[in-house]
């Protein structure tokens, strides 16, 4: 029998990753170049992105660094402009980045919803509103995978923002399913658990140790656990899978009791 190989094999493909200095990010890009991938990172530190350009070189990948504020329309164009002209198409897209904004919501300004908004629902509209019409030009179909977060389904206090946001792109992946399906276009979003990231960094230890224990799993996750969930959506062994928000959580958000 033929052993099928294919499920993450991203040889001659070229994905973009933003919010790729750190993180989820920094795990994903360093597993689609593993996976044979050429790799576009973006984000607002150049310092932390070239630090994860060298470690592909290093391992002879191949990878270059575009600045980007995902806010920015002209700067989202210049990015997968940039990805086409490097290296001539653009197959898989990983939307990551991400801000949060933590606290009740009497104590929130209109300051705070707009960053929040404008990062993780605008930010990742203008991108996927981009590679679309990059992927389009080729004609070779893609993968888009999108950053969600189980804050879309659960709920948290203090994190009605965030939630806010998330849950939007839960419902945007669905919509843009059916409009480019039939082009070859999947898109799909992840949906991490606390993942131990820069983002979490500040949280107690107390309350680190607390979702461990409700997690089946027993454990926080780790970056690479939710990058390797976006690496199978963007290969052919997620070939069938499109619309989805798939849980990257150990389990967490499972109901009943523990």
């Amino acid at each position: 029998m033929q052993t099928r190989t294919v499920a993450f094999n991203l040889s001659g493909k070229v994905a973009l990753v933003t919010g790729a200095g750190s993180g989820i990010g920094r795990a994903a890009a360093l597993a689609f170049a593993a996976h044979g991938a050429a790799v576009v990172l973006a984000g607002r530190r150049r310092a932390a992105l070239e630090a994860v350009r060298d470690e592909i070189l290093a391992a002879d990948g191949r990878a270059i660094v575009v600045p980007t504020d995902v806010q920015q329309e002209g700067e989202v164009a210049a990015l997968v402009k940039a990805a086409v002209d490097g290296f001539g198409r653009l197959d898989v897209a990983f939307n990551n980045a991400g801000v949060s904004s933590y606290g009740p919501v009497t104590s929130l300004t209109a300051a705070d919803f707009d960053n929040v908004i404008a990062t993780n629902l605008k930010g990742v509209w203008l991108l996927v509103k981009h590679e679309i019409q990059a992927m389009r030009a080729l004609g070779q179909g893609g993968a888009i995978v999108n950053t969600s977060s189980i804050a879309a389904t659960g709920g948290t206090a203090g994190l009605s923002l965030y939630a806010a946001s998330k849950g939007a792109l839960d419902a945007m992946v669905r919509a843009l399913a059916v409009e480019v399906g039939g082009e070859g276009i999947r898109i799909n979003n992840v949906s991490p658990g606390l993942t131990a990231t820069p983002m979490t960094e500040s949280m107690p230890q107390a309350m680190l140790d607390a979702v461990a224990a409700h997690t089946p799993l027993k454990r926080i996750g780790a970056p690479e656990d939710v990058a390797d969930v976006a690496v199978w959506l963007a290969g052919e062994g997620a070939r069938f899978v499109t619309g989805q928000s798939i849980l990257a959580d150990g389990g967490f958000n499972i109901p009943g009791q523990r």
